[in-house]
Formats: C-alpha cells, structure tokens, sequence
C-alpha cells in the first residue's frame, strides 16, 4: 500500500510544485521595482511661451534593466497668473520583459491649473493623451493629478516637499485603470536648475506589471 501510493503523492507534489511556481511568476510579472530618471529642458521663446524637450529612462525589472525610454517635445503656454497648457509628443520605447518591444507615438494636450492656497501650492493637471501602440491597438485616456506643495526650512537649506494622487481612465476599457501616488522634495538651485527627488507607487490591474514601486528624479533646465 505504501508503494501503490508514493507514485500518486509524487505526482501530486510536482502539480503543487509548479502551481506555486507559476504562481511566482504571474506575480513577478505583475510586480516590479523601478528607477525613472526625466530631463526636462526649457528654452524661451518669448515671455509667456516656452519649447520644452523631453527625455526619460526608466530602469526597470526589479532595477536590473532599460525597460522604458522615451524622448518627445511640446510648448508650455502660460495663459494668465494661474493657468498653463501644454500640447507635446512623445516617442516611447518599451521592454517590460524579455524579448518584449512595444512602441508607441503619444499626442498629449495638458492643462494645469496652479495657485496658492495659505503656505501650500496646489496643483491639478488635466491630462488627454492619444496612444499609437505597436503592437497593443491604439487607445485615449484620461488623467488627473492633483498635487500639494510646501516650502521647507533647515538652518540654511530651502527646499519644497510635495504629496500628489494620479487617477488614469481609459476609453478603450471604458474604466479607471490606473492610480499613482508620489511623495518627495524639489530643490530650486538656481535660475536654470531644478530637482525633484521622489518616491512613487502605482497600482493598476491592466497592465503587466502594473503595481511598480518607484524611485525617481527629475531634472529641469531652464536654458
């Protein structure tokens, strides 16, 4: 009897044993650690209109590998005290896996409203973006962040932390898909030099991987 069943208790230890193991992997491929690293690069054109240049590299898999790279340009329009809009075009490259490439052209149009509020600043940007995938189909979505900002001060340093909330809805599933959150500090250096250094988490139940934790920086030039 022992013999007649350790066939059967193998075979159902190897059937545990690659449920678990596929498992892992669904779940390593819908989680990742990253690193995104922007350039921003500001050139006035006249007082109240800027040509902005766009580059990112996000290093993905858990840190290891590019898995994002991206590189575009718009104008910033400032209409009044309070108000800018952005138009802008991005080309995206992407390898979240291996032997994994989807490109992408990207037609934004951005409205950010901004004013202050006490000692706080806050921000809420109004983003419509057309994706042009291959492969993956094309598809529109909706994004809103709205974003608080406060002035800081330790002995000499002067610095701004920040605390935002990004929701995403896509048209081509006809749901919200997506919610980002951000934390960290900007630090004006000069007239031409500003830093952003952050922490940012994203869930999402769409996209493979979806839920990422992040950290990143920005840095924005102004020429």
């Amino acid at each position: 009897m022992t013999f007649a069943r350790t066939p059967r208790r193998l075979a159902c230890s190897s059937l545990m044993i690659v449920a678990i193991s596929g498992l892992a992997r669904a779940q390593s491929r819908r989680t990742d650690t990253q690193e995104w690293n922007d350039v921003q690069i500001y050139a006035p054109v006249t007082r109240t209109v800027d040509f902005v240049v766009y580059g990112t590299l996000r290093i993905g898999r858990n840190i290891t590998h590019p898995v994002d790279e991206r590189i575009g340009a718009g104008f910033s329009f400032k209409l009044g005290k309070y108000l800018t809009v952005v138009p802008s075009y991005l080309h995206i490259t992407t390898q979240p896996f291996k032997n994994t490439r989807v490109y992408e052209n990207r037609l934004n149009a951005a409205a950010t409203l901004r004013f202050p509020l006490g000692r706080f600043t806050v921000s809420d940007r109004n983003l419509f973006e057309r994706r042009l995938r291959h492969p993956g189909g094309d598809s529109t979505r909706y994004r809103n962040r709205l974003q608080i900002d406060h002035p800081v001060k330790l002995g000499k340093a002067r610095f701004s932390v920040f605390a935002s909330d990004e929701v995403f809805y896509d048209w081509s599933l006809n749901a919200w898909v997506r919610n980002r959150f951000a934390a960290g500090v900007s630090k004006v250096w000069n007239k031409q030099l500003t830093t952003d250094l952050y922490y940012l988490r994203q869930n999402d139940g769409h996209s493979r991987p979806g839920d990422i934790h992040v950290i990143g920086t920005t840095f924005r030039i102004r020429l």
